[in-house]
């Protein structure tokens, strides 16, 4: 069972909107540990809830959208037992995804939601200038994240 599960999303082909896919990525592949599984993808799906489930922290990555261009942000995912029905579509957001790992499996982790607020979504494979300098940002804090998971973990059991 991964006590971590790390979930990067959006689209390589759409420049800063595939900033979550090619972090989680990156992740996958430098990833050495059995404890953290990394699951690089183009859009959250209903399918996920089940890894959701069984993980003990989800951490989210994704590009936001809207706000100042290159912000960093790292935001706990609020989130109650019952807090809403769930649309069972395709494209699901974070909390959607948290309510349907409770409702069909019973279980939700605790969540964060990393992002770093894009500038170019137009076609192409590479990150905007201001959204590659958060990066590194970002990355420490996901390590940040995953240290302190394993250690509450630790003394726990």
């Amino acid at each position: 069972m991964a006590r971590v599960l790390i979930l990067g999303y959006g689209n390589p082909l759409r420049s800063d909107d595939g900033l979550g896919w090619q972090v989680a990525v990156e992740l996958f592949r430098a990833n050495r540990s059995p404890d953290v599984e990394v699951l690089p993808c183009h859009q959250l799906t209903p399918e996920l809830a089940e890894p959701i489930s069984r993980a003990g922290v989800v951490l989210f990555i994704d590009c936001a959208k809207q706000g100042v261009p290159g912000q960093f942000r790292c935001d706990e995912l609020p989130w109650q037992k019952g807090s809403g029905s769930v649309s069972y579509t395709h494209d699901l957001s974070p909390g959607a995804l948290l309510e349907l790992a409770s409702q069909v499996y019973g279980c939700c982790p605790r969540a964060y939601l990393l992002t770093i607020c894009g500038l170019s979504f137009g076609t192409g494979e590479t990150l905007s200038p201001l959204a590659a300098q958060q990066l590194p940002k970002l990355k420490e804090r996901v390590r940040q994240l995953i240290a302190e998971h394993l250690a509450e973990s630790a003394v726990a059991s």
